[in-house]
């Protein structure tokens, strides 16, 4: 069996000298629809009380991290996550937000399934939504700010000052993909990657390769 190939080897230092980037990823806590197992895109509702202590549970999970610079989706149930986690104010990137469902929006995962039994949103998308490589060109620009100044293949501002540690406060689906991206995986590749509600995980680098080094904590 051939090696998987997760794309070029990267230095281990950036071209300044410092590590290269390690981005920790929260997913927001529940909300009424996440618990219920509605597809929320777009839809701007608040975490439940469940959702507010699963958020300051993960502040733990996380530490004493100094981050350089803390990202969080617009949408009202990450910022508060972000708040939660002690990051009241930080940088909302408008492009940082969930899969746009279409269609299916609020709906059970279950009912759209029972409609049509083979349906899996990896596979066949969404109707009146994103396509799965327009939520991945998102998640790819964050990706590229990461690591901007690194000297990676994400790298589209060489001249910038390299970050060391970033925080990033989104969603389920959304940071599924940017994880696979990471990789330099195909964005379906997200699908083997389950992410509960107030999870934290971190990417970084093993050696010369992009990797996972915890996930779904």
């Amino acid at each position: 069996m051939s090696a998987l190939n997760l794309g070029p080897a990267v230095p281990d230092l950036t071209p300044a000298g410092t590590p290269l980037p390690i981005l920790w990823l929260v997913r927001h806590g529940e909300t009424e629809w996440s618990r219920q197992g509605n597809y929320t895109g777009l839809t701007d509702i608040p975490l439940t009380p469940e959702g507010e202590a699963q958020a300051t549970a993960a502040r733990k999970k996380i530490g004493d991290v100094e981050f350089d610079r803390v990202f969080s989706s617009p949408l009202v149930r990450a910022r508060r996550t972000a708040e939660l986690l002690g990051h009241p104010s930080p940088e909302v990137l408008p492009h940082a937000h969930e899969w746009d469902y279409g269609l299916n929006e609020g709906r059970r995962n279950t009912d759209v399934r029972a409609e049509n039994p083979g349906y899996i949103i990896w596979n066949d998308g969404v109707p009146g939504g994103e396509t799965l490589a327009q939520v991945a060109g998102r998640a790819d620009r964050i990706i590229s700010t990461v690591q901007a100044g690194c000297g990676t293949p994400m790298d589209q501002e060489p001249d910038s000052a390299p970050l060391e540690r970033a925080l990033l406060v989104a969603h389920g689906h959304f940071l599924r993909i940017l994880a696979a991206r990471w990789l330099g995986l195909a964005p379906d590749a997200g699908r083997h990657l389950v992410l509960g509600t107030a999870a934290v995980c971190v990417l970084g680098w093993d050696k010369h390769t992009p990797a996972i080094l915890k996930w779904n904590m």
